[in-house]
């Protein structure tokens, strides 16, 4: 099933990770390391191989992917050796490349990337292309008018208002295009009427918000321990440092304020009430792809004895998502030749902020995600035919 992997900020981190990654595991050069998806609960016949997978994308930046991938390599976050056996590889995917479109209104805007789809998609021959949103994260919107229903919103980007946030965009022009969209980021994306009706009719799945990689992780796997043993939160505090592009884009109080709600949400539906305290996060230019999280939770046992946890967590964001980026084209993917369509809710695993989940406990997702596999690798009526 060859798959087309379209990278809505497609010269980050994230997304040169995910794609050296991916040309990697192609190649033989590397294992797959933090891929879920192969894991023996989740590996089978409805999931498109890495050789399957053709990479283009997106991007307001121009520095060739070559030059982001050696920086990458320079700062410790890929191996050097996979960036000098790649070149020609890289080069190859250079040529996929778009710069982010330019035009009167969004409705130019959007025809062109639907043109840039529908060319990828035709000039390698895919069965399906996915786009994945991993640009820098937004401030949410202001309320519009054409955010009620397609037929509002079509009328509206045609005019001269800036009507969609850049991740609504995109992902308006992947559903023009009958493309699934997946959201790793914390904007809006389809989080509009507009998009989920449109999403419906255009018989599209979509997956998001905001890849659990660090902190959230492990929020999601701690937060359901005190549910369950009955223990008391009292206050859950966290710090978040971090360099990089994220880094400084979270450095806008805006951009900020919707990555802290995305991230404290966990806590609250998991535990049925918000403890004390909050989340901050600070940009540490010095950190570069790396960042360190520092989360201090008081809580009383039985008789109100008070008691306190630290855990400190240090990490590479981007060698966190990159593989996490691959498992969810694979999933959407297959979830797309399976017929499925709206929220793929099973995804939730994934996210922090996961679309139409009851749940938080990373078990529980897991259970899930395992589930939603096995389903998919059995195929419609039982077997394992996955033709097209």
């Amino acid at each position: 099933m060859r798959t087309g992997v379209w990278l809505v900020g497609a010269r980050g981190s994230v997304a040169t990770t995910s794609i050296v990654g991916g040309l990697a595991l192609r190649a033989g050069l590397a294992g797959p390391t933090g891929c879920v998806t192969e894991l023996p609960e989740l590996r089978g016949p409805a999931l498109p191989s890495f050789a399957d997978l053709v990479f283009g994308g997106h991007d307001l930046a121009t520095t060739p992917l070559c030059k982001r991938a050696e920086a990458l390599a320079a700062s410790g976050v890929i191996p050097g050796r996979l960036v000098a056996a790649l070149r020609d590889e890289m080069a190859a995917v250079e040529q996929e490349l778009r710069p982010a479109p330019t035009g009167d209104t969004q409705a130019d805007r959007v025809a062109a990337v639907v043109r840039d789809l529908t060319d990828f998609r035709t000039r390698h021959e895919l069965d399906r292309v996915v786009m994945v949103n991993v640009s820098a994260t937004e401030a949410a919107p202001r309320p519009h008018p054409g955010h009620a229903d397609p037929a509002a919103l079509r009328d509206a980007v045609a005019g001269p208002d800036e009507v969609l946030p850049p991740s609504s965009l995109y992902g308006y022009a992947a559903l023009l295009a009958g493309c699934p969209y997946v959201d790793f980021t914390p904007s809006t994306g389809l989080r509009l009427p507009a998009l989920t009706a449109l999403a419906e009719e255009a018989q599209l799945p979509y997956a998001g918000h905001d890849g659990k990689t660090g902190e959230t992780l492990v929020k999601s796997v701690l937060a359901p321990m005190f549910a369950m043993r009955n223990l008391a939160v009292r206050s859950w505090s966290g710090t978040n440092l971090l360099g990089g592009g994220d880094g400084a884009t979270l450095a806008d109080p805006a951009a900020n304020a919707a990555k802290v709600q995305s991230k404290q949400r966990v806590l609250g539906e998991t535990l049925g009430y918000v403890p004390q305290g909050g989340t901050r996060i600070e940009y540490v230019e010095e950190l570069g792809d790396f960042k360190t999280a520092w989360d201090l939770i008081t809580f009383a046992g039985f008789l109100g004895t008070g008691m306190r946890m630290e855990f400190t967590w240090h990490g590479c964001d981007s060698a966190l998502a990159a593989p996490l980026v691959l498992d969810l084209a694979r999933l959407t993917a297959a979830a797309h030749a399976a017929g499925r369509v709206g929220p793929l809710v099973e995804l939730g695993f994934f996210f922090k902020d996961p679309l139409g989940a009851s749940t938080h406990s990373l078990a529980e997702q897991w259970a899930r995600l395992t589930d939603f596999a096995k389903r998919l690798h059995a195929g419609p009526d039982g077997s394992d035919d996955h033709a097209g």
